[in-house]
């Protein structure tokens, strides 16, 4: 039975949605895919007003995740996302905080149980498209290896969708991005990406061209505006934010239609 084009994709924190997969989320959404973004969790464990980092006096986790769930719902709406699910999970923390431990943080549920609840999900949407984190959540955080175990376990439990994805961030570009902000002075001379950061050009099989939604992609990240200090893309000229924003990239990690090997198009396949 055919059904209607749907992208899901599933990520940790709020402002998570925006750099990897904002473009695609604003671009699909355009072209009248229904679009659905999952949050797993409400973002606890970032900064409060005025830069206090969790532990410090004053933090307050309610009120952190109350802005950033008002943040997220300002940047659903720049980006033009269909719908916005929550899963309401405690934020675990970078990898080797105390907010590691708390026994409601999201790393510590049991992967089953998170993924059934995401699989009523899919179940509900019948994405064609699944996107989430590779197996390292790109970078190591807890919530982001999390969230890629129940995407995968979700998708094998229910065996919806037909092409899953993980982002990417491609080695070679962002070097390239970095010897250009340090030519611009944005950033040390001496600064140096470590050798495995990011992901070899060779692995990425998918780029989406977003140039067009660059502008939705940049508001969308001035929404969480309470994490812009931690956000350096926003302090990067436009030129060079055109640069880091125009494309996303991805690594197909499974697909059951007939697509081709390197694909610009991550529907390529599921169109009549």
């Amino acid at each position: 039975m055919d059904r209607q084009l749907t992208l899901m994709a599933v990520h940790a924190h709020p402002d998570d949605e925006v750099i990897g997969t904002g473009g695609i989320l604003a671009k699909y959404t355009a072209e009248g895919v229904r679009t659905v973004l999952v949050t797993c969790t409400n973002g606890e464990q970032g900064d409060g007003p005025g830069g206090v980092k969790p532990g410090e006096p004053g933090h307050d986790d309610a009120a952190v995740a109350e802005r950033r769930l008002s943040e997220l719902s300002e940047s659903v709406a720049h980006l033009g996302i269909s719908h916005l699910e929550l899963l309401g999970y405690r934020d675990s923390g970078m990898d080797g905080w105390e907010g590691n431990g708390h026994a409601d943080a999201f790393a510590n549920v049991p992967v089953e149980t998170a993924a059934a609840r995401l699989a009523e999900l899919m179940e509900r949407y019948r994405p064609q498209v699944i996107v989430t984190y590779d197996e390292n959540g790109n970078y190591g955080h807890p919530d982001h290896i999390q969230a890629h175990r129940i995407a995968v376990a979700a998708a094998e439990m229910t065996g919806i969708p037909d092409k899953l994805y993980y982002t990417a961030v491609p080695r070679e570009r962002i070097r390239e991005m970095f010897a250009f902000m340090r030519s611009s002075g944005m950033a040390p001379e001496d600064f140096e990406l470590p050798d495995d950061f990011g992901t070899p050009e060779e692995l990425i099989s998918s780029v989406v061209d977003v140039s067009p939604y660059v502008e939705n992609k940049v508001k969308a990240l001035q929404a969480h505006a309470s994490q812009g200090e931690n956000i350096f893309l926003l302090k990067m000229p436009p030129e060079a934010q055109h640069q880091a924003f125009s494309h996303e990239f991805f690594i197909r990690q499974t697909c059951r239609v007939d697509a081709p090997a390197h694909e610009d198009d991550l529907f390529a396949g599921l169109r009549d």
